[in-house]
């Protein structure tokens, strides 16, 4: 890949967002169907060490599993800074020229270092704004973050790709560019937290 996308933007982010989470939130729902926030937590804690992992090409039980394969855990009581430090790990590992370059893992899957990279971009970007949707925070996504994740959500199955995305949403009543890719994901960029009570 000749221009890798920056992940730092998206990083920083994300760190934001779980800067503001309020632990009375974490049992909140999320735009992540039957997910809580605080198994959305745990599961961008795995990730964030995994694509780590798969930038460093440090194959094995980080890249090798499905994080979800044993259900939606609950986040642990260190989660804020776990998840600081390993966003932190992720985007200083893609900024390795060597990262990009190759065959690496995720999830037990194998694919070209420079699609991985934009996966990780995608899965830090689109669960910053689950997250962030859940907690009533909103997200700015900048530019580059914006085209990056057009061209990577343009390949996706409208259909949804099972373990991954849900069927798009209808972008019609999606005004911003990267509402229009969160719909593709199969999110609604409409969606809001209920209120409990």
């Amino acid at each position: 890949m000749t221009n890798p996308p920056d992940l730092s933007p998206a990083a920083q982010r994300l760190r934001d967002v779980v800067r503001h989470v309020d632990d009375a939130q974490l049992d909140h729902p999320t735009p992540c169907e039957g997910r809580t926030v605080s198994q959305l937590l745990a599961h961008i804690s795995g990730l964030t060490m995994a694509f780590r992992a798969a930038a460093d090409k440090e194959l094995g039980p980080l890249t090798d599993t499905n994080p979800d394969e044993n259900g939606w855990p609950e986040a642990s009581s260190h989660w804020r800074d776990e998840i600081l430090e390993r966003t932190s790990r992720l985007a200083d590992a893609w900024q390795q020229p060597e990262a990009w370059t190759g065959m690496t893992r995720a999830g037990g899957v194998d694919l070209p270092a420079e699609v991985m990279g934009l996966v990780a971009l995608g899965e830090i970007t689109f669960h910053a704004w689950d997250l962030a949707a859940a907690t009533g925070q909103s997200l700015d996504v900048d530019d580059a973050t914006v085209e990056a994740l057009k061209g990577y959500a343009e390949g996706f199955d409208p259909a949804g790709t099972p373990g991954m995305f849900l069927a798009a949403v209808d972008p019609s009543h999606t005004p911003t560019d990267f509402e229009r890719v969160i719909a593709r994901t199969g999110r609604d960029p409409r969606w809001q937290a209920r209120k409990k009570g």
